[in-house]
């Protein structure tokens, strides 16, 4: 692992993968573990499983609290902050001043970039699925389990399903897999604040619930903070899994027009970084008196991702204390299959499911998977070729 890293290269790190990482949330998750873990080695493979079902397994935007928890190990609370702030800000600004241009991604061209988006996408999971594999599950019960909680997850269709499925796994582990290797789980940075911070932290989140839920009434920017506090602290599963609750919260109220949500819905569709951003353009649109609504994005956006955050820095010293107990090595091999598993069903259904069309797309894929993992080269590239190819391809 290498030493730690400045703030201001944790915010550059973040910038790159916030201006390229485009797929949505588990697509994200690939972007990460090329960058961060193969390449630039913040955390062992083992680690990120761990951070990665630890997110899984908390409310909120869970690729946004896996870069958080990255950062916070990177380079502290500052490197944490700077991980947010680098991998949210392009994607807050594209969405405050894309619905302008919304109707440029309805003629051809735009429609072949999105599907050439969405074709990197199917590339970046498929190399992490495949690299995981080898590493998390180097033995047949952890393959099974992997199999088993991919087959799981793509039979059910609740959100909650996959926070199940993670503690089964857990379960499996410590009844299967007898002769696990020692697994360096020791998550750095973590040592710096203990239990008591971690219970503040988790008592601030549920202060906060409770005050969302329970304060009516409430008029201007605190009922902004209030209803997307809320929409934030109770969605399991994050990305596309948050738009009923906001819809709850921004279209039932009559602060915007579902006509104005779904434009910006499909504005998210096309550019990098967290879906959670959303927030943003939808702050911007809401009316307000004071008729400043960048005040009003900034709010929606903090409030937004602020409980998810809030649960995964209470989260991480907690699991730490028990982590390298001999039970608790067990049950996270089982967890680090079930996660391999998870990305498999999300590889599936929905991003292959939703994205090849034709056999067209399966040789795009097959060269970006060349690139990636023969080849080794950027994502970025991987990008550059799959866009160009979908706009070849739609004017041949």
């Amino acid at each position: 692992m290498n030493p730690k890293a400045s703030v201001a290269n944790v915010f550059l790190t973040f910038l790159k993968l916030g201006l390229t990482s485009f797929g949505g949330p588990i697509a994200h998750i690939g972007y990460f573990r090329k960058e961060l873990i193969e390449k630039q080695q913040w955390a062992n493979e083992h680690q990120f499983s761990q951070l990665l079902a630890i997110c899984q397994f908390l409310p909120g935007p869970a690729s946004s609290q896996l870069g958080f928890a990255l950062g916070l190990i990177r380079a502290g609370w500052l490197g944490a902050l700077a991980a947010f702030t680098a991998f949210t800000l392009p994607s807050a600004l594209l969405l405050i001043g894309f619905a302008s241009a919304l109707p440029l991604l309805s003629n051809a061209v735009g429609v072949a970039i999105i599907h050439g988006l969405k074709l990197v996408a199917v590339a970046v999971v498929a190399d992490a699925v495949l690299s995981m594999s080898k590493k998390l599950c180097p033995d047949n019960i952890r393959r099974m389990i992997a199999l088993l909680a991919a087959g799981a997850l793509l039979l059910t269709q609740v959100a909650w399903a996959q926070i199940l499925i993670i503690i089964v796994g857990a379960v499996a582990g410590i009844l299967l897999c007898r002769e696990t290797e020692l697994i360096n789980s020791v998550i750095p940075s973590v040592s710096k604040w203990n239990k008591r911070i971690a219970l503040l932290l988790l008592s601030l989140f549920t202060a906060l619930l409770l005050a969302a839920l329970l304060i009516q009434n409430q008029s201007g920017l605190i009922a902004v903070g209030q209803a997307f506090y809320r929409a934030g602290a109770l969605v399991f599963g994050g990305g596309h899994v948050v738009l009923p609750l906001l819809e709850e919260s921004v279209v039932n109220t009559g602060w915007v027009s579902n006509e104005s949500f779904l434009a910006g819905y499909g504005a998210s569709q096309a550019i990098p970084g967290p879906m959670f951003a959303f927030a943003a353009y939808l702050g911007a649109i809401i009316p307000n008196n004071d008729g400043i609504s960048w005040i009003s994005a900034l709010v929606a956006l903090v409030f937004m991702f602020l409980p998810g955050f809030l649960l995964i820095a209470a989260a991480l010293p907690l699991w730490q204390s028990v982590a390298n107990k001999p039970l608790a090595t067990k049950a996270i091999s089982g967890v680090n299959a079930v996660v391999v598993g998870i990305l498999a069903a999300a590889l599936i259904d929905p991003i292959i499911i939703s994205t090849i069309t034709s056999a067209v797309d399966l040789i795009i894929i097959g060269t970006a998977l060349l690139l990636l993992i023969k080849w080794r080269l950027s994502p970025l590239l991987v990008v550059i070729w799959c866009v160009l190819a979908a706009l070849a391809i739609q004017f041949i």
